[in-house]
């Protein structure tokens, strides 16, 4: 569904993505891992059109996608969630995720004025579609709360459930598990599996959680220094010599094969 191809995104004399090129599968729960400074988050604002590349493509179903802003890929079905929730704290979580639907036709002064009726229609058919996204993510209870009241594992659902509220294709995931307890953790990744098994979205997942990516992610991708460093199985790449020296560094690596061979 995303093929990304010698992608360059510079900042200064910094090089944060440095012809980065990988390829998201339709169908996948695809993780995004790497130490931190490795360009994931950069890369991610590159595809979802928030920064414009230095350099390099993004291509979605094929058709060259590289420097659209949000707005329209949204209309393609390419959405994304942030480390920091980005709720509208005096709205209700209901609220929240009725307002995520594009033109809606009470938005035009003339329609709320002489067309109410149709409004309140539309308004309804929306409101039950919100209810049916809360029962869906077991959040119902918390349907009529102000969303800035809520924890931050809350929050992070109602970021997923107002994927949602549109027809989204592909999901971009950043950092889900940033400050949430395990229990709504849990949560948050059966709400991803059954939407990528029962509703075909596909994901990609950046994540430190280790544990979150094994049980969800296949396959995973790990970024360094920019540059795409290996791709395989939870298992390949936690094994991969490259993959353990960009998080653990030369030195802490071999200290740790030192002190395994000695006992």
């Amino acid at each position: 569904m995303i093929r990304v191809e010698k992608l360059h995104k510079h900042f200064g004399g910094f090089h944060a993505v440095d012809g980065a090129s990988l390829e998201i599968r339709t169908g996948t729960i695809t993780g995004l891992i790497g130490p931190n400074g490795a360009g994931k988050t950069t890369l991610f604002n590159v595809i979802a059109g928030r920064y414009q590349p230095t350099s390099g493509h993004v291509y979605m179903d094929g058709e060259d996608i590289t420097g659209l802003p949000p707005h329209k890929l949204f209309d393609k079905g390419l959405l994304r969630t942030f480390q920091i929730a980005h709720e509208f704290g005096s709205m209700t979580v209901r609220e929240n995720l009725m307002m995520v639907p594009p033109r809606q036709s009470g938005e035009k002064l003339w329609n709320a004025i002489f067309s109410r009726g149709a409004v309140a229609e539309e308004e309804e058919r929306i409101r039950a579609k919100a209810d049916e996204v809360l029962e869906f993510l077991t959040i119902s209870h918390i349907a009529d709360q102000k969303a800035g009241m809520i924890s931050g594992g809350q929050k992070k659902l109602v970021e997923l459930g107002r994927t949602m509220m549109v027809d989204a294709k592909i999901v971009f995931l950043d950092e889900v598990g940033a400050g949430v307890n395990r229990t709504l953790l849990n949560t948050i990744g059966d709400a991803i599996v059954r939407l990528n098994k029962e509703r075909g979205y596909t994901f990609c997942v950046i994540e430190h959680d280790m544990d979150f990516i094994g049980r969800l992610c296949d396959p995973v991708i790990v970024m360094a220094e920019g540059k795409v460093l290996a791709e395989g199985s939870v298992d390949q790449v936690k094994n991969d010599e490259r993959v353990i020296e960009a998080y653990l560094g030369r030195g802490l690596k071999n200290k740790l094969k030192e002190e395994a061979a000695h006992g």
